[in-house]
């Protein structure tokens, strides 16, 4: 067991996806075993979406280019590059990008994001 009270991150774990979606996760439960927190950097393509979800984790959300549309219990709002949001654990929740540009952000989860606990809904 190491000593260190530190770790760096030089290769994230590179989520697997199907539409078109980056996602790099620096810490968490894929990339260093850790459940207390999880760090992801993504990149949305244009006229991206994602099913609805009711996660059990808060979630931060802090984009740097281009602009995402949230849906929160039913209310849109739209974060764009420069901004960012808190999402409460239990909100019902579907994100998106309805743009014609990419969108990158950073997400941080707390407790670590799983998929176990997202809790996505079938479309």
């Amino acid at each position: 067991m190491s000593d260190k009270k530190y770790i760096k991150q030089t290769n994230p774990f590179r989520v697997p996806t199907t539409d078109g979606k980056l996602i790099e996760e620096h810490f968490g439960h894929a990339a260093t075993r850790t459940g207390a927190f999880s760090v992801a950097h993504m990149v949305a393509p244009p006229r991206w979406s994602e099913p609805h979800q009711k996660p059990e984790f808060d979630e931060v959300t802090i984009v740097l280019r281009g602009r995402k549309v949230i849906e929160i219990d039913g209310e849109e709002v739209e974060v764009k590059a420069g901004e960012s949001i808190l999402i409460k654990a239990g909100s019902r929740i579907r994100y998106s990008n309805p743009y014609d540009e990419e969108t990158e952000y950073w997400s941080v989860c707390v407790p670590a994001f799983d998929i176990n606990s997202v809790h996505r809904e079938e479309e």
